[in-house]
């Protein structure tokens, strides 16, 4: 029976900007991969653009489930292993609980060496946090025997990511990286799958939901990711 890991993402795209290069990593190597999606990102086009229709709420919904499929595939994830929550875009902390009860089902039904969520922290986005609390107290709460991983995809901060970097030891957790240079260009094709992300599909747009900058500083040859100091041994261990 192969190895398995769950990657939790907020919203379709954010598992492969997170991790996408360790998801085909980890195929190449034997996994099976299971993604959740949390929430069906329908409010992308709201919230950052104010824009309510080309495409409606609704409309995106049903583009982004389609994109999320698209990409994954070139990752090596089939259309059976996600499993979309279907959660509100921006609704996951007020269906904390339902949204723990299935998210600690997969658990239970699916025993997994690794698992990968947000991180949590300061200027980082509502859902993704959300998404970090319920799995983790998931895990906790059920004692799940699995190797947690939390990957960072925007920090609202003047210096972003590096203040995290900078004061991780100071929290419970080291900062690891997974070298994914051979499955980069694999990567940069499943991002391109993410059009209403990356491109302008609406006649009211004048510039793309995720700025060029914010794709391309996910496109590099390591992941990083925050684990437990108590992991610290076997974190040491992925950096190849």
């Amino acid at each position: 029976m192969n190895k398995k890991i769950i990657v939790f993402a907020a919203h379709p795209d954010d598992e492969t900007l997170g991790c996408g290069g360790t998801i085909a990593k980890r195929i190449s190597e034997g996994y099976q991969v299971l993604i959740v999606v949390m929430t069906d990102g329908r409010h992308a086009f709201t919230k950052v653009l104010n824009i309510n229709s080309d495409p409606s709420p609704e409309e995106l919904k049903e583009v982004r489930r389609e994109e999320i499929k698209k990409a994954v595939r070139i990752l090596g994830v089939s259309e059976e292993n996600i499993i979309f929550l279907g959660f509100e875009d921006g609704k996951l902390e007020e269906n904390s609980e339902k949204a723990k009860e299935k998210v600690t089902q997969i658990l239970k039904e699916n025993s997994a060496e690794e698992v990968f969520f947000h991180y949590y922290g300061k200027g980082v986005s509502r859902d993704h946090c959300a998404t970090n609390q319920i799995v983790s107290n998931s895990i906790e709460e059920e004692g799940f025997p699995t190797l947690k991983y939390q990957y960072m995809i925007y920090v609202r901060h003047p210096i972003g990511s590096r203040i995290v970097n900078i004061l991780a030891p100071f929290f419970k957790c080291n900062r690891v990286q997974v070298d994914i240079s051979k499955f980069l260009p694999q990567k940069e094709r499943a991002l391109k799958e993410f059009k209403s992300q990356i491109t302008i599909i609406s006649s009211k747009q004048d510039r793309p939901v995720l700025p060029n900058s914010t794709v391309q500083r996910h496109l590099r040859n390591k992941e990083t990711f925050y684990i437990d100091k108590k992991l610290r041994r076997y974190g040491n261990s992925v950096r190849r």
